[in-house]
C-alpha cells in the first residue's frame, strides 16, 4: 500500500484503541458506510498494514514476573547458521520478542520467566541449545516503564 489517507488512519488509529469494534461501529465512528469501511479493512489487512487481531495479556496476572534481555552470539553470519538459529528459536515458547542486530550481539531477544529458577530451565533448556549460540548475556528488567503495542499515527 503506497499511501495511508486520513480515513485509513482514523481507522487504525481507532483500532489500535478499541480493537474489538464492530464494523458498523468503526464505520460510524470514521464517517463511511459499513461496506466502505469494510473493503478498507481487507485492504489495510491484506497488505500488511494490519498485521492480526489480538487480546494484550498481563505477564503478572499470568505470573510471568520476570522479564529478561538477552542478547546472543552466535558462531558466524552465514546464511544458513542464521536460518537454523531463527528456526528454533520461534520453538521456545518463553520468547516474546527476538531481532537480529547490528553491532556487537546477533540476536537480542524477550524472555518471559516466572521467577530465576524458571530462567534457569529456559537458558538450560533452549537458550544454552539454540545452533549456534556461543555467547548468551542476560540482564532482568527491574521495572517496566512503557510498552506501547504500536507506533503512533499522528
Amino acid at each position: 500500500m503506497a499511501e495511508l489517507d486520513t480515513l485509513d488512519i482514523a481507522i487504525l488509529k481507532t483500532l489500535q484503541n478499541e480493537g474489538r469494534i464492530s464494523n458498523a461501529a468503526l464505520a460510524e465512528r470514521v464517517g463511511l458506510s459499513a461496506s466502505a469501511c469494510s473493503r478498507r479493512l481487507d485492504i489495510l489487512e491484506k497488505s500488511d498494514v494490519i498485521k492480526g487481531y489480538h487480546a494484550r495479556l498481563s505477564h503478572k496476572a499470568l505470573d510471568y514476573r520476570m522479564i529478561a534481555i538477552v542478547h546472543i552470539s552466535l558462531s558466524g553470519q552465514f546464511a544458513k547458521t542464521l536460518s537454523e538459529f531463527e528456526t528454533a528459536v520461534k520453538l521456545c515458547p518463553n520468547v516474546l520478542v527476538c531481532y537480529l542486530m547490528s553491532g556487537e550481539y546477533d540476536y537480542i531477544l524477550r524472555v518471559a520467566a516466572r521467577d530465576l529458577e524458571d530462567y534457569e530451565r529456559i537458558h538450560r533448556d533452549w537458550l544454552s541449545a539454540l545452533p549456534h549460540v556461543v555467547k548468551i548475556n542476560s540482564s532482568f528488567a527491574l521495572r517496566e516503564i512503557i510498552d506501547r503495542p504500536n507506533v503512533g499515527l499522528d
